[in-house]
């Protein structure tokens, strides 16, 4: 038989993350690009200011009705004629709000772009926010949310939220919002949140892909150039405070089979000079299938498929902000094992922590860990729509542009011990809060035993 020859490996090549290039349009839209050669498919991140700070009290989740309505219409086209135009442009267009603001995405082939900008201009410029679309997508998301409250993860995480900020911050209260807020949504309600927050001297625009031969200025000037609006006025920002006193807190679902599990706190967000240190440290300890946890609760116990540590900027702010508020990010560990074996699970994590906090962290790990998380990222970045995502994360963190080549740089310099530090600051054993999805007849004396915090059941 007959085979092709074996391929042989070419010469590496220096690699780093692309470096965008900075401007504004004159209705004050901020514009980064950055050309890539070779993708035909063009993505467009655009950020707008609209925090869920911001929304009215008593109307939660009125940003994401408003974000989920820009394509639903527009003042020259129906929302089933703004759907077919984006269709034949071979388009996608998405749009979600979290605590930051809002994220409007689109992916299109570059021979498509003038076109499918101009619907995005349109979309944001002229939105029609029609009463019997905002009535379906209300009804939609009404739906969504018992399905929400029966998924073991999600309900983890809605408690972890409750749990650790105050009730009167909108942290603690779903991101989409609940039944009772949500009910109370109209179109008059979604058009004033727009009119006041939804304008292009607030908003960044990032364009990735190949740009060879397209003129972006003059199709910038003739779509998104055209949007107006009032000028921004300074927006106070709450500060983030969080209780992580020690304990459990389990969501009691009779008969479950399976107990979700969700360990959590408040820590440094990524303006902090311990983030590095900390992203390093957090995926020796659960960042994929060999960190410690897998190993210890994975492969040697078979308690569960999988535990993750992680760590996710909830909201930044820029430096020397006026408010003096802070950034923070959620730094979680999160998995499920079945009901029986979650006293055990449980107390064989909290050794890994221990014994993480007492021995550090060992150079292997350290190495493999840096040789992951530097050595994938070209890979990562293959994608427009992946180096559009992450330079929109820095714009709305109130990041250099530059801030994602220097981290990798300083996560290939950071040391063992730097790196142990962190990870053990990140996850102190008597700093933790958890919320526990299952059985709680079945697991709650268990858990107890372990000493590991006040235990209080919650229905629902």
């Amino acid at each position: 038989m007959q085979f092709h020859p074996q391929p042989t490996a070419g010469e590496a090549r220096p690699w780093a993350f692309p470096a965008p290039e900075r401007g504004a349009l004159p209705n004050g839209l901020t514009v980064l690009r950055c050309h890539r050669p070779g993708q035909q498919v063009v993505a467009v991140e655009i950020f707008l200011d609209a925090p869920l700070d911001a929304e009215p009290e008593g109307l939660d989740g009125v940003a994401t009705i408003m974000a989920r309505a820009l394509s639903e219409g527009t003042d020259k086209r129906s929302a089933e004629e703004f759907a077919a135009e984006l269709e034949r442009c071979g388009a996608t267009l998405d749009a979600h709000a979290d605590h930051p603001g809002l994220r409007v995405s689109l992916e299109v082939p570059v021979s498509r772009l003038a076109k499918a900008l101009g619907l995005v201009a349109e979309a944001l410029r002229a939105p029609a926010f029609a009463e019997s679309e905002i009535e379906r997508l209300v009804g939609n998301r009404l739906d969504e949310i018992p399905h929400e409250q029966a998924n073991p993860a999600r309900r983890a995480a809605k408690q972890l939220s409750k749990e650790l900020f105050p009730a009167t911050a909108r942290m603690s209260r779903p991101r989409q919002g609940t039944e009772e807020t949500v009910r109370r949504i109209d179109a008059a309600a979604v058009r004033a949140f727009y009119d006041a927050h939804v304008r292009p001297s607030t908003a960044t625009a990032v364009v990735v892909g190949d740009l060879t031969g397209v003129d972006l200025d003059a199709l910038l000037a003739e779509t998104v150039g055209d949007w107006s609006g009032n000028t921004a006025q300074a927006r106070p920002v709450p500060p983030i405070t969080a209780d992580d006193t020690g304990r459990v807190v389990i969501v009691d679902r009779p008969g479950a089979v399976q107990t979700q599990l969700l360990i959590g706190r408040i820590g440094a967000d990524r303006h902090d000079s311990v983030w590095p240190a900390q992203v390093l440290g957090t995926y020796c300890l659960g960042g994929t299938l060999t960190s410690r946890l897998d190993r210890v609760l994975r492969e040697e116990k078979g308690y569960t498929y999988g535990v993750r540590a992680f760590g996710q900027v909830l909201r930044s702010t820029a430096p020397g902000s006026s408010s003096g508020a802070t950034g923070a990010a959620m730094l979680a560990i999160s998995g499920s094992v079945d009901t029986e074996s979650t006293g055990p699970a449980l107390e064989d994590l909290w050794k890994v922590l221990r014994t993480l906090a007492a021995e550090g962290l060992t150079d292997a790990e350290r190495e493999t860990a840096v040789q992951n998380l530097v050595g994938v990222a070209p890979l990562k970045y293959e994608t427009a729509a992946s180096v559009a995502g992450t330079l929109a994360d820095q714009v709305e963190q109130h990041l250099p542009d530059d801030y994602q080549a220097q981290l990798y740089a300083r996560l290939a310099e950071t040391g063992t011990v730097e790196a142990t530090a962190a990870v053990v600051n990140a996850f102190p054993v008597d700093r933790l809060v958890t919320v526990l999805v299952g059985d709680a007849a079945q697991i709650a004396e268990p858990v107890r035993a372990l000493g590991i915090g006040e235990v209080s059941v919650v229905t629902g």
